[in-house]
């Protein structure tokens, strides 16, 4: 058996914070965002946890961990929060801080690629284009994918912030 040393970061919370979070020590552990949580019913992620892993410094169990992940960010937590902790804000921040940080799945990066190339986190193939015209829509989705302007701007934006260094 190996045992690891934790090496807790006191202040993880205050960089959370910074990036977009909030003040995770709000969040008093009652549990009600876990309870209320759609991915937790089917996954292992628990905001709960999350949130006091955040509150000890606990950065690497969080950026390194798949259950960052698991979070859909559908507000039923914040909605339910009896203290108004914005934890889908938090989740945000720490994945922007994984990320930032080299932690990103495979499937994840190749999706932020398809974005990047194509303006789409899914391209138009042959099967879409064909429905499309069934269906009385033109055949190329009246999006960056017809106005290369758009996709021109896109592609700014994307470097102003950094996005294109994800898919490198």
């Amino acid at each position: 058996m190996i045992i690891t040393e934790i090496r807790p970061n006191p202040e993880f919370d205050k960089r959370v914070a910074e990036l977009g979070g909030a003040d995770v020590k709000m969040c008093f552990q009652c549990g009600t965002c876990t309870a209320s949580c759609p991915s937790g019913r089917r996954t292992s992620y628990r905001v709960r946890k999350l949130m006091r892993q955040t509150q000890l410094g606990l950065k690497e169990e969080i950026l390194g961990g798949e259950e960052l992940w698991d979070c859909t960010t559908c507000y039923t937590c914040v909605e339910r929060c009896p203290r108004a902790v914005p934890i889908v804000d938090v989740v945000v921040a720490l994945r922007n801080m994984a990320v930032a940080e080299g932690h990103i799945f495979e499937n994840h990066k190749k999706t932020a690629a398809n974005l990047y190339k194509i303006g789409h986190t899914v391209s138009v193939n042959a099967d879409i284009t064909k429905l499309r015209g069934e269906l009385g829509l033109a055949k190329t989705p009246p999006t960056v994918l017809a106005n290369k302007k758009a996709m021109e701007d896109l592609v700014k934006l994307m470097k102003a912030t950094g996005f294109d260094k994800i898919v490198e």
